[in-house]
């Protein structure tokens, strides 16, 4: 059943249209009515502790495991008190009629045993309650203590992909600006975080401004625009070491807006020279920049195809912000984005379907996806000030900033699902704002 369920709301999604899921007595149907997609009724028991070191640890991997699920607003946890049974063994037959009578669709058990040395050792089960049947084989994962939630991480992405049939995106982490102080005197510093709020760690302190920092395809590195010397730079650094590098231009002008080739070998970035600002790209390895745009309006926000063969970027070309697509090696632009009001910060999506991108219309803002063509466009939210959106590694969920109004205003994480559903927002400490989405972690 639950197999079914998967083809049907991966053909949901990608359609990116509304549905109502409903359960039934045959197999699960999926009826596009009135926008409101019921979520999957699952369980997740405490996993089996199988010693007494993993007591708690047993029961923290089942809490981020559930919490995953059901932040994606397609699943629904049943409570505890509703289980007719437990799990007390992860090698005993599961009595799956004791959970067909509270309606869970899917069982997920597992056990945690924890070494003296540090390790930890995580395995889990997925059943087809009303199958009647394991769903795919179990799974075992090895790691430290101090990683736990990525474990969690790792069996909630195992668990979401057999059922939605869609790629994991709970074991990645984001970067973002940390925002401390009022609006008028915000102080900011780099910092990264698990997808989910978790193991906050700080990068750079706030001595300078820093803006618009972007991960690298494998997750080590990280570019980002700062202004140390008073003018904008573009810096590279270790996530690791935390060590950096200013990525030097010639004298007098100002570079900004960096991101990578999907090679993580090349940075696209924006370069104003002469009142003049254009869209100029660098290897790593060195040599001289190469100029992409040569017309007199503002070139900037570019972003790769998940290819590297193209960039899309906005630019003022033809009176207001708008969306071009060009070759990777420049050459003469196409315009996709035609509707009312102005477009910026475009990001192609890892999958490569799809563009992500701030519009500003009518007094509001609004973060939307449209086709690489232009076509397609929606609006998947709105307000005040929404903007500055990053992909998920799946090209499923789209994280951005949003900032509240007035002097006292402050920017936050939002995500929300291509669909426009399950608007959220993103825990942090204090104020947030730019973020990027790492790739899933090896």
């Amino acid at each position: 059943m639950i197999l079914r369920y998967l083809t049907l709301l991966a053909a949901l999604w990608i359609m990116a249209m509304p549905a109502t899921v409903q359960a039934q007595n045959g197999p699960l149907r999926i009826t596009i009515d009135e926008g409101v997609i019921e979520p999957l009724p699952f369980a997740s028991p405490d996993f089996v502790a199988e010693n007494t070191a993993a007591t708690q640890l047993a029961a923290d991997i089942a809490r981020v495991v559930a919490a995953d699920l059901t932040g994606t607003g397609l699943f629904r946890e049943i409570p505890k008190d509703a289980f007719i049974s437990q799990i007390t063994s992860f090698s005993s037959p599961v009595q799956l009629a004791d959970w067909r009578a509270i309606n869970a669709q899917a069982l997920i058990t597992g056990a945690v045993s924890a070494g003296s040395d540090g390790r930890l050792t995580v395995k889990f089960r997925l059943y087809d309650v009303f199958a009647g049947q394991e769903l795919g084989s179990g799974l075992q994962f090895d790691g430290t203590q101090a990683g736990w939630r990525r474990m969690a991480h790792k069996v909630a992405d195992a668990v979401y992909s057999r059922i939605t049939g869609e790629a994991p995106y709970f074991d990645s982490r984001v970067v973002f600006v940390a925002e401390t102080g009022p609006k008028g005197d915000r102080k900011k510093r780099l910092a990264v975080m698990d997808y989910d709020g978790a193991n906050v760690q700080y990068l750079t302190d706030s001595s300078s401004i820093v803006l618009a920092p972007r991960f690298s395809p494998s997750g080590d590195r990280i570019l980002y625009t700062g202004y140390e010397t008073g003018f904008p730079k573009i810096y590279l650094l270790d996530v690791a070491s935390v060590g950096r590098q200013v990525l030097e231009n010639q004298p007098g002008t100002m570079s900004f807006s960096p991101r990578f080739s999907p090679d993580g070998q090349t940075v696209v970035y924006s370069l104003t020279q002469g009142g003049n600002t254009d869209i100029y790209r660098m290897s790593l390895s060195g040599g001289a920049p190469q100029r992409l745009t040569s017309a007199p309006s503002i070139e900037t926000a570019p972003s790769f195809s998940p290819d590297g063969t193209q960039v899309v970027f906005e630019s003022d070309r033809s009176g207001t912000q708008q969306l071009y697509i060009m070759s990777a090696n420049g050459g003469e632009p196409r315009r996709i984005s035609f509707g009312p009001g102005r477009y910026g910060t475009p990001v192609w999506s890892p999958r490569g379907d799809l563009i992500a991108f701030t519009k500003q219309s009518k007094g509001r803002f609004h973060i939307g996806v449209m086709r690489t063509d232009g076509s397609e466009e929606r609006l998947l939210t709105a307000s005040f000030l929404d903007e500055g959106p990053t992909w998920a590694p799946n090209g499923r969920v789209i994280m951005f900033t949003r900032e509240t109004q007035g002097a006292g205003g402050e920017s936050s994480l939002y995500s929300v699902d291509i669909t426009g559903r399950n608007l959220k927002r993103v825990r942090t400490e204090g104020g947030a704002s730019d973020p990027s989405w790492s790739p899933l972690q090896n």
